[in-house]
């Protein structure tokens, strides 16, 4: 009868193997670090009627060991701290390992933000400073993508400052 319980627990320890070294891969893949995204530049781009459209590039870092593949890049950008503009790409690629790439993803601005941003600045109020948010994700990979965000500010023109 011991022969039949150490034999038991020999196939169950067995068993268990591949169960606990998949689990292993799936730790190594969690400890990765994060991807960086920051705004790298704002371009202006043609509009139709009254929406204003830029080329918003972001520069994208990968500190890991292992390529980033993507298929797919969207955004949502604020200016203020009100919602501004969003923009999605059909982009795919890959971003080295301990790499970086710069994409660029079409953003449309409607009429009623740039209302909006307008009677902010009709306040009366010299304003030299735009604050930004952009949020988003590099679609595709195992778990659906990678999101992103970066914050910032971009100095108004004609007040002696440099921009992004």
């Amino acid at each position: 009868m011991q022969s039949n319980h150490t034999r038991r627990r020999f196939v169950l320890s067995l068993a268990a193997l591949p169960a606990m070294l998949a689990l292993d891969g799936c730790a190594g893949f969690f400890n990765h670090d994060a991807m960086r995204v920051s705004v790298a530049g704002i371009e202006p781009l043609e509009g139709q009627g009254l929406e204003l459209r830029f080329a918003v590039k972001l520069r994208v870092q990968n500190p890991n060991d292992a390529p980033i593949d993507f298929d797919g890049v969207a955004l949502d950008l604020d200016l203020n701290g009100h919602a501004f503009g969003s923009g999605v790409s059909d982009q795919r690629g890959s971003v080295p390992r301990f790499g970086e790439i710069v994409l660029s993803v079409p953003v449309t601005v409607s009429a009623l933000s740039i209302a909006r941003q307008a009677f902010g600045f009709a306040s009366g109020d010299t304003v030299t400073k735009v604050s930004y948010a952009v949020r988003g994700k590099l679609a595709g990979g195992a778990f659906g993508g990678a999101r992103f965000a970066d914050t910032g500010y971009v100095d108004l023109p004609g007040t002696g400052a440099s921009g992004f």
